[in-house]
C-alpha cells in the first residue's frame, strides 16, 4: 500500500500523462469507500487560505500494542515482488524497536503537503528510504510510514496537524475495522465538519442524503460549486513534538478569518451565498 502511495505520489510530481501535471500543492489519499462531505470548491477555497507546509496526518508516539504485534515481529510480504498478492508469513525471530528513529502511528489516511512528498519521494537525506526499508516488514505499513517520516524528520515535524480529515466511526475501544455508515450516522457526520466520512458501501442510500443536503448534486454529476450553504471544519494545530501534550500549548499558528478555542482551530472561513 505504501509502494503504491509513493508511486502514485510521483506520478504527481513528474507530470505523467493524466495525472495532472505540477500544479498541485496537497497530496489527499482516499478510498472507493470515501465520500466528501463539503464540495471541491469549498475545499479548495479553505486549502487556499492555509500555509502550504501542512500536513493532515493523524499521528501520535504511542504506539501502545502496536509494538509488540506489529513493531517487533518479522513479516514478508510476497506483495513486494510477485505480481498476484499472497498472504504474508511470519519469521519466528523478533526485532527491537528503532532507535534512530522513534516509531509513530495513526491515521492511514491524510493531506500531505507537495513539500513532504518530494521529500518522501526523492530524500534529500537518507531518513524517507530507511524508514522505507523498516516498513516493508511491517503489518498495516499505512499506519506508520509517513507518520514516521514527517515526525523524525527536522524539516517537517512541526509542520503537522493532528487530523485525518475523516469521519470515521470506530468501536471502543478501536477495532481492525470501522463501521459502514448508514443513515444512522448522517446527524454525526455533520456534526464532525469533517470534510470526508469513510466507509460506505456502494449502494448505501445515505450517499443520496449527502449528495441533496450537503453537496446539492443531482444523479451522475460531480460535486463542484458551493452550495451557497457556509461551510466549516475544525481542527486542532499539533506539532509531532507536542505529541501527548496540551493542544493549547501546542497551537502553532491561527487563521485570520478564523477563531481559535481550548486548541481548536477553524480553519474553514464562512463562504458567501453563490
Amino acid at each position: 500500500m505504501v509502494a503504491s502511495t509513493l508511486h502514485a505520489a510521483a506520478a504527481l510530481l513528474w507530470g505523467h500523462s493524466g495525472a495532472g501535471g505540477s500544479d498541485w500543492d496537497w497530496f489527499i489519499n482516499l478510498s472507493a469507500s470515501d465520500y466528501p462531505l463539503v464540495t471541491q470548491d469549498d475545499l479548495i477555497h479553505v486549502f487556499s487560505k492555509l500555509p502550504r507546509d501542512l500536513n493532515f496526518i493523524d499521528h501520535t508516539s504511542n504506539i501502545g500494542w502496536k509494538e509488540f504485534q506489529r513493531a517487533k515481529p518479522v513479516i514478508i510480504d510476497p506483495g513486494l515482488y510477485m505480481k498476484k498478492k499472497a498472504d504474508v508469513f511470519w519469521i519466528p525471530q523478533r526485532r527491537s524497536v528503532p532507535t534512530a528513529f522513534k516509531l509513530f502511528t495513526g491515521s492511514a489516511w491524510m493531506a500531505l503537503s507537495r513539500s513532504l512528498v518530494e521529500y518522501s519521494i526523492w530524500g534529500w537525506d537518507n531518513l524517507p528510504r530507511t524508514v522505507l526499508m523498516y516498513y516493508s516488514n511491517f503489518i498495516s505499513s499505512p499506519e506508520g510510514y509517513f507518520h514516521t517520516v514527517v515526525c523524525n524528520a527536522e524539516e517537517f515535524k512541526n509542520t503537522t496537524v493532528n487530523h485525518d480529515l475523516h469521519y470515521i466511526s470506530w468501536d471502543n475501544p478501536p477495532k481492525q475495522h470501522p463501521h459502514y455508515l448508514t443513515m444512522d450516522d448522517l446527524d454525526r457526520m455533520i456534526a464532525s465538519d469533517a470534510p470526508f466520512a469513510r466507509k460506505f458501501h456502494a449502494d448505501e442510500p445515505v450517499l443520496d442524503r449527502i449528495d441533496a443536503e450537503l453537496l446539492s448534486r443531482t444523479t451522475g454529476a460531480t460535486p463542484a460549486r458551493s452550495s451557497g450553504t457556509p461551510a466549516s471544519f475544525s481542527l486542532a494545530v499539533a506539532p509531532c513534538g507536542c505529541s501527548g501534550s496540551s493542544r493549547r500549548s501546542c497551537r502553532r499558528r491561527s487563521s485570520t478569518r478564523g477563531s481559535a478555542s481550548d486548541g481548536m482551530l477553524l480553519l474553514m472561513p464562512e463562504l458567501p451565498a453563490v
